[in-house]
């Protein structure tokens, strides 16, 4: 019985440590970036959205969407994705 008792504790224990890393511990980089991202001439941004490695912006080009990713750090473009429609 003794055991199961020590057993059981050591089970609660390590529910407890790995929720409290969760919750307190892996949160990585939280280090806020401010930046300016030029955008075309009368482009509107329809939605953006942030990762931890990654900002991407929806915008409308003269009718034509694309979406614009930028990494989070020194917010310089790193991919973009233009919509079209097939012929």
């Amino acid at each position: 019985m003794v055991i199961s008792v020590l057993t059981t504790l050591l089970a609660i224990a390590a529910v407890v440590v790995v929720i409290g890393y969760r919750v307190y511990g892996a949160h990585g980089n939280t280090t806020i970036t401010d930046g300016i991202v030029m955008l075309p001439k009368g482009a509107h941004v329809i939605s953006s959205t942030v990762t931890a490695s990654a900002v991407a912006v929806t915008i409308d080009v003269a009718g034509a969407q694309e979406v614009r990713i930028y990494d989070r750090k020194n917010m310089q473009q790193i991919g973009r994705l233009r919509f079209g429609t097939e012929q």
